[in-house]
């Protein structure tokens, strides 16, 4: 039986979501609008929180900046480089590890190992496979008569070392949801499309697809705003550098350059307030996209 809130009731039910709210608010809210204010500062003493004037210099700046279009068009090849990658091949091996083989619960463990390993430690064993003498990558290629490639050192590489690193890091989380979407499917309708003759290709194609869309739909969602917020998989892999001559720039690693190392505040504020924008606009309109082919 439902009951009208009351006053006692509603400070009651404050009084066990204050912690909760208290933290939201020191960590998340006012940091949020602090950084909205802070990309107003046109001249600011940081030592005696001073801001003696505002205005739209730091958004000026940034238009007119090479290196933030720099880290920009980095930033959207790093995220068309994983998402689609990363989306294709986790539901390939969610498809063949929710499938009757042989040691599936060790597979899954093993394809869910990355998301779970620290960054730091993941880059270093990275470092290690990109290696230009000694590494696993270039020792594989070397079989096929390939030269050694310097993934780490070379501009034109640093952005394909780190896409794939990505991918490989990220896989264990979207095939766990993917596993998770493909064992909610109903196997009944695939045992009433195999008496009707239908082949595994159009199996996959028109049943586990569209039965999946939601699942995909979340995964997309999700890949898209980590991809473009990426930064400690640079940080890791580069020894503290954005790649070779700023190769591996991206977006949120020239946030930090401007935050921690320039001490351009304002600048840094206003860079994430842009990206906050284009990771919205993304959002909105894989949200539209969604309503008319998502199926649920």
């Amino acid at each position: 039986m439902k009951q009208k809130p009351t006053l006692q009731s509603t400070l009651k039910a404050l009084l066990y979501l204050a912690p909760a709210l208290i933290i939201l608010g020191v960590f998340n809210i006012y940091p949020i609008i602090k950084s909205f204010l802070m990309s107003f500062y046109t001249d600011y003493d940081y030592f005696k929180d001073i801001v003696h004037e505002y205005g739209f210099d730091n958004f000026m700046f940034i238009f007119n900046d090479s290196e933030f279009w720099v880290a920009m068009k980095n930033t959207f090849i790093f995220v068309l480089g994983v998402v689609p990658m990363s989306i294709l091949l986790s539901l390939g091996i969610a498809i063949l590890l929710n499938s009757k083989i042989k040691f599936r619960g060790i597979f899954r463990s093993i394809y869910f190992l990355p998301f779970v390993t620290s960054v730091v430690a993941v880059s270093i064993v990275w470092r290690w496979i990109y290696h230009t003498d000694y590494g696993l990558f270039n020792y594989f290629l070397g079989l096929f008569g390939v030269d050694p490639i310097q993934w780490l050192t070379d501009p034109q590489w640093a952005m394909p070392a780190l896409i794939i690193m990505s991918i490989w890091k990220g896989l264990g989380y979207n095939i766990i949801i993917f596993l998770a979407g493909l064992q909610n499917i109903d196997q009944q309708y695939y045992l009433a499309a195999q008496m009707d003759g239908a082949r595994p290709w159009k199996r996959f194609l028109h049943m586990t697809v569209p039965m999946l869309s939601p699942t995909t739909f979340f995964v997309s969602i999700v890949a898209i705003i980590n991809s473009f917020k990426v930064f400690d998989e640079i940080f890791a892999l580069f020894n503290g550098k954005p790649g070779p001559a700023y190769s591996a720039q991206t977006i949120v690693y020239y946030i930090y350059e401007k935050f921690y190392n320039e001490w351009e505040f304002g600048i840094a504020s206003a860079a994430a307030y842009i990206l906050f924008i284009i990771i919205f606009i993304f959002t909105l309109v894989q949200l539209y996209i969604g309503k008319r082919r998502v199926t649920y």
